[in-house]
Order: C-alpha cells, then sequence, then structure tokens
C-alpha cells in the first residue's frame, strides 16, 4: 500500500502526515507513506485545496485533517 500526503508544509499538512503514521501503526498494516510537496505534482492530482491524502493513486480526502481512526478506516 501507497499512502502520499499531499502539501507543501503548512501546520494542517504536517499533522495529516503525523495522523497518517500513527493509522498506519495502529492499523497493523504494511505501508509506504511519502510526503509530496511539489505543487505541479499535487496539481497533478487535481487537489485544489491541502492536505491531501492519497491511497494507492486515490485521492480519498482533500482541504481537511483526518483523524487517526477516520485514516484507519479509510486503510481498511
Amino acid at each position: 500500500m501507497k499512502i502520499e500526503i499531499l502539501g507543501t508544509g503548512c501546520a494542517k499538512c504536517k499533522s495529516l502526515e503525523e495522523a497518517t503514521k500513527q493509522a498506519v501503526a495502529k492499523s497493523g498494516k504494511f505501508a509506504q507513506i511519502e510526503k509530496v510537496d511539489d505543487i505541479l505534482k499535487i496539481m497533478e492530482y487535481q487537489v485544489m485545496s491541502t492536505p491531501g491524502l492519497v491511497i494507492d493513486g486515490k485521492v480519498v480526502s482533500s482541504g481537511k485533517v483526518l483523524s487517526v481512526d477516520e485514516i484507519v478506516a479509510l486503510i481498511g
């Protein structure tokens, strides 16, 4: 599983990255977590407001910081 956090480094982006790491640990699954801060790559996902959360190439959230439990539910 590949999880990408889309954001340019704002506080919300950092919060989502931390929550994602906690969610992966809580779920017990293996996931590659990558922070994407290149604005052109973010635009390729058509995310207009950051932070964005991408799981296996699919945008599952944008513009808000999800809770650890919300991310665990998305990871499945």
